[in-house]
């Protein structure tokens, strides 16, 4: 590997037996090792399925996978990273953002039939990335041998036949049946797709990494392909999830015996950017939870509504399962309320959709827990700002259909700053006595100083914050991963297949 045009060709996938096996974490580990050789690396997903995006420098949107992958191989992201955005808004359709700009709504139907068009848009961002690095790192999606889908499948083999990649194969241990989960998958392959793995990566294994000794022979004599390694289960290392899979199905809290505050977060049915939350979860002192069942507020410091992909969806969950009113009967008995995004809306007076962008046209009322009534329209607000909160400055990022206007309170931060252009605007609300708040800024917690003064308001300000947030900090765990990575994997034998 001497010259950078040597280096052009280089591609390597990380598909998987199932959903959430670990794929995302193997890629960005992969990202994060590449980059520490020297090696100008780049992450690249066809097509994401999740409400969990973010937003690159030049104000466009993407998927967050793929952001903190980019982060891992320090690289500033780039929508050809993730050309296809696929954001749930229902059971059956989906928002498809198109290179970072929302293009249009779909089913699942009318989304297949315009999968050749898509598909040659993703081949050409995958080009472009081949062209400006050395190596691009492929993330498939689901399983990688869903037989009834494969004829129409733009994720997995049809593009690392198109990229010439070698495949790893990733199996979750942890789940159960891994030998049938690896020997399944390579069963339901033709020869021609089956060649194109390299080997395997079990993810997630507990106890003796010893005691699985004969099952990594089993599996090579068996496949005749190398198990590149054993990962074992880690707790210690905190990369932003993919999906909200990790937070589903939160189950009551019971506070009769806890012996710290908490702050709790309403799991909406359609929630979005739940990775806001995660500089809090690693806070010592406080504990987090995602709450989902309906119950009482007392025991909880603030209460936190997050974003949404179908606010007015959501809303109505919140007044069928009872929530709307333990929030309002919560803010009256003097708890701490805020809103971010889709949560800030639905805080207000009423959420009107003049053009059935959510669904049937017209009106929801809102929580009527802030002074704020909510247009939704297009087109679609992406941006990365930096802004003022009590005079300290963050940045954070929007992503956003629709206008909010005050019509009483005060604004809560200042927008000094939108996709590196200066501005002066208001964003959010706060009631006068500061403790009823929503901002459409997400990322407000990667500011060290902006968590100590929200800590502080909801009566926390003896919790201690780090002083490495947002993206340092990500860095640190990106290293910690690397490291992991290097200790379990056969990294050489992963770069000898590649000829590096």
């Amino acid at each position: 590997m001497n010259s950078k045009k040597n280096l052009q060709s280089f591609a390597l996938a990380v598909f998987g037996t199932g959903s959430d096996v670990g794929k995302s974490v193997v890629a960005t580990a992969l990202c994060r090792f590449f980059s520490r050789q020297g090696i100008s690396t780049a992450p690249y997903k066809a097509q994401n399925m999740s409400n969990n995006s973010g937003v690159t420098p030049e104000g466009l949107e993407m998927g967050r996978a793929q952001i903190v992958q980019a982060e891992a191989a320090r690289i500033a992201p780039h929508v050809d990273m993730n050309p296809i955005l696929l954001k749930p808004t229902s059971e059956k359709g989906a928002q498809v953002v198109l290179a970072g700009t929302a293009a249009f709504d779909s089913t699942a139907i009318e989304y297949h039939k315009r999968k050749a068009d898509l598909f040659a848009a993703a081949c050409a961002a995958f080009d472009r990335l081949k062209k400006e690095h050395e190596m691009v790192v492929i993330e498939g999606a689901g399983s990688c041998a869903e037989v009834n889908l494969m004829a129409h499948d733009i994720v997995n083999f049809k593009v690392a036949e198109h990229a010439d990649a070698k495949v790893i194969l990733v199996a979750d241990i942890h789940r159960g049946g891994v030998f049938a989960q690896i020997v399944g998958t390579l069963a339901c392959l033709d020869e021609k797709l089956k060649d194109r793995i390299a080997g395997f990566i079990i993810n997630r294994f507990r106890g003796d990494l010893s005691l699985f000794d004969d099952g990594v022979q089993w599996l090579e004599q068996k496949t005749g392909k190398k198990v590149f390694g054993v990962l074992p289960w880690f707790n210690h290392i905190r990369i932003e999830a993919e999906d909200s899979v990790v937070i589903e199905n939160p189950v009551r809290q019971n506070f009769d015996s806890a012996d710290q505050p908490a702050i709790g977060i309403i799991r909406i049915p359609h929630i979005s950017n739940f990775t806001d939350f995660d500089p809090l979860c690693s806070l010592e002192g406080v504990d987090v939870f995602f709450l989902e069942q309906a119950q009482k507020l007392s025991k909880f410091c603030a209460v936190i509504l997050p974003g949404s992909k179908n606010t007015r969806y959501d809303l109505e969950w919140l007044k069928k399962t009872g929530w709307a009113s333990l929030l309002s009967d919560y803010a009256k008995d003097g708890g701490n309320v805020l809103g971010i995004c889709g949560g800030y809306q639905m805080m207000g007076t009423k959420v009107h959709d003049p053009d059935g962008l959510e669904g049937l046209p017209g009106i929801t009322a809102g929580l009527d827990l802030l002074p704020v009534e909510t247009f939704l329209k297009a087109p679609k607000t992406t941006t990365i700002s930096r802004f003022e909160y009590d005079g300290i400055c963050g940045t954070g990022y929007e992503i956003h259909m629709g206008q909010t206007t005050r019509t009483g309170g005060l604004p809560l931060f200042k927008v000094l700053m939108q996709n590196q252009e200066k501005c002066s605007r208001e964003d959010g609300c706060i009631t006068e006595n500061a403790r009823i708040m929503g901002t459409y800024m997400h990322g407000m917690f990667d500011s060290s100083e902006i968590t100590r003064r929200w800590l502080a308001k909801i009566g926390l300000s003896d919790i201690k914050v780090d002083d490495v947030q947002g993206l340092a900090a990500r860095d640190l765990e990106y290293e910690k991963l690397a490291d992991y990575f290097q200790e379990h994997v056969d990294t050489k034998a992963i770069s000898d297949i590649l000829g590096l």
